[in-house]
């Protein structure tokens, strides 16, 4: 009967964790094995043609998991390459005109200085011939000649002058030109560029290293942007302990934690405290509680507590993100 009694009272003891079975720091249950977990959705539409991965499975980062049809994304690549190719041969073309346009300009500018030449010789001519049919040297006949070159020189250049200006706007003309094929150029390049980013999303990736969930997409179904497809699983874990605030005064950055899982019940595994929460549970909640009722009751806050957990542990790879977690945080160490 003693030691059925002794046995009684160690049990209880144990139960309650009360001395010699006590431990040391803030103990919670209310914890939880966290992770990332990323729902992965194409960005363009179309049908499957191929899915190359299964429930559960493990994949890597860059993997490809599924392809999407990439034929008319292919097909828009290729327009968008051959609209280029115009863009560039139409400024090609203008920079032919422009380079014409210029010479034009060149050769017009020397024709105003030859109608210049011109013009200062007429007038030197029938000045002469002016003075010399007083004289009696020339015949007024010679001097009417002279005087209808003279008017010929400046008729001649008054048209070099207006080629000029013709060939000016011509040559300004070919500049608007080119800075609007210029544009249209560019504006081809950037179609260019987002047809292959198009054709690209075609391809259904990993993101990291992970572990899919269930696999329900299949060859031949059509899927729209946005279609979630698979939920990757990411490799990181840590823990998300929420602590009543009475628990977290002793609790600082760098002490040790070791917890259970209900999963694998008998194993202890070990973390470090690595962030608190800038406020309790309550102030992110989308209704906070309105005091000002006159009905109040103290309900003890939580803060959580979150807990790197050391990647090289034993089992470590058994923990999964949703678990619940028996935590506790040895206070004497830490910052």
């Amino acid at each position: 009967m003693a030691l059925v009694a002794l046995l009684a009272v160690t049990l209880v003891l144990y139960i309650w964790r009360f001395f010699p079975f006590s431990d040391d720091g803030p103990y919670t249950d209310n914890a939880y094995v966290r992770g990332y977990v990323t729902t992965l959705a194409p960005e363009v539409s179309g049908h499957l043609t191929n899915v190359l991965v299964k429930d559960y499975e493990t994949v890597h980062e860059g993997q490809l998991l599924a392809q999407i049809d990439p034929a008319s994304y292919a097909a828009s690549v290729e327009q968008a390459v051959a609209d280029l190719d115009a863009a560039k041969s139409d400024l090609a073309n203008n920079a032919q005109s422009q380079a014409s346009a210029v010479a034009t300009l060149s050769a017009r500018q020397a024709a105003l200085g030859t109608a210049n030449a011109e013009l200062l010789r007429a007038q030197g001519d029938y000045a002469r011939s002016e003075a010399l049919v007083k004289e009696g040297g020339v015949s007024i006949q010679e001097r009417d000649t002279a005087l209808a070159a003279l008017r010929s020189a400046k008729g001649a250049l008054a048209e070099a002058q207006a080629n000029i200006k013709v060939a000016r706007a011509d040559v300004r003309t070919q500049e608007v030109a080119a800075q609007g094929l210029n544009a249209k150029v560019q504006q081809a390049k950037a179609a260019l560029d987002s047809a292959r980013i198009q054709l690209s999303r075609t391809r259904i990736v990993a993101p990291a290293d992970g572990q899919l969930g269930r696999v329900e997409s299949h060859v031949g179904r059509y899927v729209g942007a946005g279609t979630a497809l698979f939920s990757l699983v990411e490799t990181d874990r840590w823990v998300i302990a929420d602590y009543k605030e009475a628990q977290t005064h002793g609790i600082t950055l760098g002490q040790t934690a070791h917890f259970e899982v209900d999963a694998l019940p008998g194993t202890t595994f070990t973390g470090i405290v690595e962030r608190m929460a800038p406020a309790t549970g309550l102030e992110f909640s989308a209704m906070t509680a309105d005091n000002g009722t006159g009905n109040f009751v103290k309900v003890p806050q939580r803060l959580g507590v979150r807990i790197a957990i050391d990647r090289d542990q034993p089992l470590f790879e058994r923990l999964r993100p949703g678990m619940s977690v028996e935590m506790r945080v040895d206070t004497d160490g830490g910052e």
